[in-house]
């Protein structure tokens, strides 16, 4: 699969359509998905997988989450969830 940045903003999409409302995704498992279960494969997709989350979540279409709250998608640090918007 390509690594291009359109791939991964829809390897995100869908495996977040893949849960169920209001259920999350870790970046890493869109890496893997990309890369492969090896490190060697999805070690190096995890800051192209936080940017297209970063242009996903200004775009409206996900919520980036640490611990259980958006964050700021310009200033965030550590363990993070990706997680679709919840209808008003």
């Amino acid at each position: 699969m390509s690594t291009e940045p359109e791939a991964i903003e829809s390897a995100i999409l869908d495996l977040l359509a893949q849960r169920e409302a209001g259920l999350t995704i870790s970046p890493m498992d869109v890496a893997r998905r990309l890369g492969g279960d090896h490190p060697d494969g999805w070690g190096p997709l995890m800051q192209p997988v936080r940017r297209a989350a970063v242009k996903l979540m200004k775009e409206g279409r996900l919520l980036i989450t640490r611990k259980g709250r958006p964050v700021d998608p310009d200033d965030f640090r550590g363990v993070y969830r990706l997680v679709l918007p919840t209808a008003p």
